[in-house]
């Protein structure tokens, strides 16, 4: 079972705590990862992208020239996809690229993810996440305090204005709430913190 230490905002050692060896521990399934990956960035695509044909684009009633004797290309429209200002063959129009995956893969992609931060030592357990006003200056000493650098979530038990709005200024950091917890923020940021209270929401949902 991994065990982690516990720091405050400060950046002193208060405590450690045993981490859920089926949430923290499990061996990293990157095939999964990488499905449940692709699944969120289809899911996030607006797929409005549209272009014309030419039964949409104006004009080109009236057949250009006749078809034979002008020596020229035989032509039905002047609004064919070959003309200027005609219409696009085979342009996208709107869908939707939505798809699912199981629900065991991405409970088995943030898994992964999280007991990957642990071998790695990117994850930083704090007793609280708390500030007392909104103030950016704050949460950035904090960071430094607890010698994290570099891309940096923050992820908390449920909604806090303080921390959230002392947070959301400073480059690089992103800040959410565990019920929001998704692969893409985890891959793409390096370091994770978490407070004692997010951990056993994590275990009470992916254990």
């Amino acid at each position: 079972m991994p065990k982690v230490d516990v720091y405050d905002l400060k950046g002193k050692k208060v405590s450690d705590i045993e981490l859920a060896e089926s949430v923290f521990g499990i061996e990293p399934n990157e095939n999964i990862v990488h499905s449940v990956l692709v699944n969120y960035l289809a899911n996030q695509r607006q797929g409005t992208q549209s272009t014309k044909t030419r039964a949409e684009v104006s004009g080109g009633g009236r057949k250009p020239w006749r078809q034979k004797g002008t020596g020229r290309a035989r032509q039905g429209s002047t609004r064919s996809p070959q003309w200027i200002k005609g219409g696009i063959a085979l342009g996208p129009k709107p869908r939707s690229y939505r798809y699912t995956v199981n629900k065991k893969e991405r409970r088995l992609a943030i898994k992964s993810i999280l007991s990957s931060k642990v071998l790695e030592k990117e994850l930083t357990v704090v007793d609280k996440l708390e500030v007392k006003e909104i103030k950016t200056k704050t949460m950035a000493k904090a960071l430094v305090d607890l010698k994290v650098e570099g891309k940096t979530l923050i992820v908390l038990p449920e909604n806090n204005k303080n921390v959230l709005m002392s947070s959301r200024n400073i480059e690089g950091v992103k800040t959410i709430t565990a019920n929001n917890i998704n692969v893409f923020d985890l891959l793409k940021y390096t370091n994770l913190i978490l407070s004692v209270d997010t951990v056993k929401k994590l275990e009470e949902v992916y254990a």
